[in-house]
């Protein structure tokens, strides 16, 4: 029977076993050194604040792969052979695979820093990180923490709950500039500062110092500047897992590069996740999209094809939603930090400063082109509808009640919005 050989239990891995199970009885294994079972990566960060434990991160029972006939390897692949159709594993053993899906995921990035690899550095990826965090946070009085992107935020929020102090070391010079407007950034920065969280922009990590036993005890900014701390978190971004698929003739670029239907360049070889590339971006998308729902999507469609059905990943329109501390960020369609030629952007801030919302239209046809909203919850389902109907920014706002999630906090603000609105972009068409 055809060997599918998954590396990587990750949310793409785990999508595309769990749908070729659903329509055939081919042989699926799947090769992991990280944990045996799946769990929610996104979930960690509430395990350590103590909302739930680990095993409450895991849906599916342990007897799940069992009963659907999935077998679990716990080592990790150091080569593939795709002409001979084998992996070498940790132990120096080997398997054979008839097709091979490549999910491993992303890696934290390292810049080569000074003691970038002492105890007391970790990513905040892993299950591994997690351990590392809960055996190092009782003795840790301050973390540093280098990136400002949202695993760094959530890292501060998680050690601040353990009542440890933090310092953000962010490049730029507002947080997460480079994908939120100028409104937002400063918005989130002084939510930041609110959380008692010594946010030093402009700033860089240059290295980390060690004491006599190989942990860190301070690192060293591009100010010259010494912070003394017992935990460093690197989370300036993350790369796809590949190191091991050097040497493999598949066709490597940043990721593994594919195609539409998620196919390397060598038969029978496909990738799916965070580590898989697009030779050619889809829309205005990145080539490298290290999301959650689209690596379910990819497994999804990739399961169809491995099943008979050759089926080409099309993520739709792009949306994203995050949390900074205790404010819930959404995005739907295409909002750029720095707008665009065509591009007009109406924003919208609550006196309260915790709350925001950004339109981004076109500005000859008025069509509506994207938003941003921070701790108002908006319906996927309406914005989905009205990027496909290319409907007008004008439709957006005359139909504001619908498009929320929270009926209360918009009858209060919506009138406050389109009057905003009909000011600033006189010419408000009646619908």
């Amino acid at each position: 029977m055809e060997n599918i050989v998954i590396i990587g239990n990750g949310i793409s891995g785990i999508t595309l076993a769990r749908h070729i199970r659903k329509k055939s009885n081919l042989k699926i294994t799947i090769i992991s050194s990280e944990t045996e079972f799946f769990f929610s990566r996104t979930a960690l960060m509430y395990v350590f604040m103590g909302h739930m434990k680990f095993e409450h991160t895991q849906p599916y029972e342990n007897d799940f792969w069992k009963k659907n006939n999935i077998e679990l390897i716990h080592k990790s692949v150091t080569e593939v052979f795709p002409k001979e159709k084998a992996l070498l594993l940790s132990d120096n053993s080997t398997i054979r695979f008839d097709k091979l899906v490549i999910a491993t995921g992303s890696k934290p990035n390292k810049f080569d820093w000074p003691g970038q690899d002492l105890n007391g550095v970790t990513g905040m990826y892993s299950k591994q990180d997690l351990d590392h965090l809960e055996k190092w946070a009782p003795a840790t009085k301050r973390a540093v923490i280098v990136g400002g992107g949202l695993i760094g935020i959530e890292l501060a929020e998680m050690l601040r709950s353990r009542n440890v102090e933090v310092t953000f070391l962010v490049r730029e010079n507002s947080f997460w500039n480079g994908i939120l407007p100028e409104g937002e950034s400063k918005m989130i920065n002084r939510h930041i500062l609110e959380h008692h969280i010594d946010l030093r922009l402009n700033t860089n990590l240059t290295a980390v110092l060690s004491d006599e036993n190989g942990n860190a005890k301070a690192i060293i900014t591009d100010k010259n500047e010494t912070i003394e701390c017992q935990i460093v978190g690197l989370t300036a971004g993350v790369s796809p897992n590949i190191d091991f698929l050097k040497n493999s003739g598949i066709e490597l670029g940043h990721g593994v590069k594919v195609n539409r239907f998620l196919e390397t360049n060598i038969k029978d070889i496909f990738a799916i996740g965070d580590c898989s590339e697009q030779h050619e971006a889809i829309g205005l998308r990145r080539p490298i999209e290290a999301v959650w729902y689209t690596g379910r999507m990819m497994g999804e469609a990739l399961a169809q094809t491995l099943t008979g059905n050759p089926t080409q990943y099309n993520p739709g329109h792009w949306f994203n939603s995050a949390k900074f501390l205790d404010i819930e960020y959404q995005t739907y369609g295409w909002v750029w930090a720095k707008p665009k030629d065509y591009e007009e952007q109406f924003y919208w801030e609550h006196h309260s400063g915790k709350k925001a919302v950004r339109i981004s239209f076109h500005k000859k046809t008025r069509i509506f082109l994207g938003i941003n909203t921070f701790g108002i919850r908006m319906r996927h389902e309406f914005f989905d509808k009205v990027l496909t109907d290319n409907q007008t920014v004008d439709y957006i706002i005359h139909h504001l009640s619908e498009a929320n999630f929270d009926p209360e906090f918009f009858n209060s603000h919506k009138k406050e919005i389109q009057e905003q609105f009909t000011t600033q972009f006189v010419g408000l068409q009646k619908i």
